[in-house]
């Protein structure tokens, strides 16, 4: 049941404010806080919360940031053995939550010196892994390195595609499972969601926000419902989706049970504050499963 996450750790500096300013206004805002992020961190705590096995292999710098990163990932039960600490400052994410979304800047930081040696030194555990997963928020020449390792090894990847600029189709035949949102579909496959799923069944799926999460099985598309909630702040939804869906299918759920496992523990992550800080145990997603999806 293990699960090896190849990607991102930030540190996300949260605002929150009534509206989002338009150019060249200053307006007040009413929270601040620094809470640990990054997409393959978010995804990491996720699968570990609901009792993944989970090893992280990433860079933080040698800041005070680096160490709440590393911590934080400790905290959560994240093994932390592939998690580089270079010069320099950790990768940071800005976010601006207001109006139910949010709007987020990017810096890598050290994540942008996660190397192919990084990924070497960390061979036998992604030999060990059941599901190797990856996001886009680190240098792509050690994304598409690493891909061929899994390849080498036939462990199954799973993709999230986030940010979706950094997807090439070269990257598509290495997936067992991509899973890209509405929009990263149509800017990674240049047509509609429903043209891309049809060239891709049971790999390619598509997350949908509160209305869950479609696929294609080959003979007819399958949407899989989401879960009746109020959002407090959407900000890791999409990777708390992800650990999930990784959980779910390293510890045997076929796709549609594991894509529903995912659309329930989304669902909970957004009823509170931060990226991580919503992210449920395997427990609370049962009973959600239980009240049924009720989004459509």
């Amino acid at each position: 049941m293990m699960i090896t996450v190849i990607g991102s750790a930030n540190m996300d500096l949260v605002v929150g404010t009534d509206n989002f300013p338009a150019q060249g206004e200053t307006v007040l805002g009413d929270i601040f806080d620094t809470v640990p992020g990054g997409k393959g961190a978010n995804q990491a705590v996720a699968a570990a919360r609901l009792g993944s096995s989970v090893h992280m292999i990433s860079c933080v710098g040698d800041d005070m940031f680096g160490k709440s990163i590393v911590e934080n990932l400790k905290n959560n039960q994240v093994d932390c053995t592939g998690v580089g600490v270079v010069d320099g400052a950790s990768g940071i994410a800005n976010i601006l939550l207001s109006e139910g979304d949010n709007r987020i800047i990017v810096v890598p930081g050290a994540n942008s010196l996660l190397t192919p040696a990084h990924i070497d030194a960390m061979e036998d555990v992604i030999k060990k892994s059941r599901v190797v997963m990856f996001q886009l928020e680190i240098p792509i020449p050690t994304v598409l390195y690493a891909l061929e390792k899994c390849r080498e090894f036939n462990v199954p990847v799973l993709l999230n595609p986030a940010p979706a600029r950094g997807f090439s189709m070269d990257m598509m035949p290495f997936c067992a499972y991509l899973t890209p949102n509405e929009t990263e579909c149509e800017q990674i496959f240049g047509v509609d969601m429903v043209q891309a799923l049809e060239q891709y069944p049971n790999r390619l799926i598509v997350t949908l926000g509160s209305e869950g999460a479609r696929y294609f099985d080959g003979e007819r598309h399958i949407v899989v419902d989401g879960f009746k909630t109020t959002a407090v702040d959407t900000t890791g939804a999409g990777d708390t989706f992800n650990g999930a869906f990784a959980h779910g299918i390293a510890t045997g759920m076929d796709l549609e049970q594991a894509v529903r496992y995912g659309n329930a523990a989304a669902s909970l992550s957004v009823e509170k504050f931060g990226a991580q800080g919503g992210m449920p145990a395997d427990q609370e997603v049962i009973e959600r499963l239980k009240e049924g999806s009720s989004a459509r």
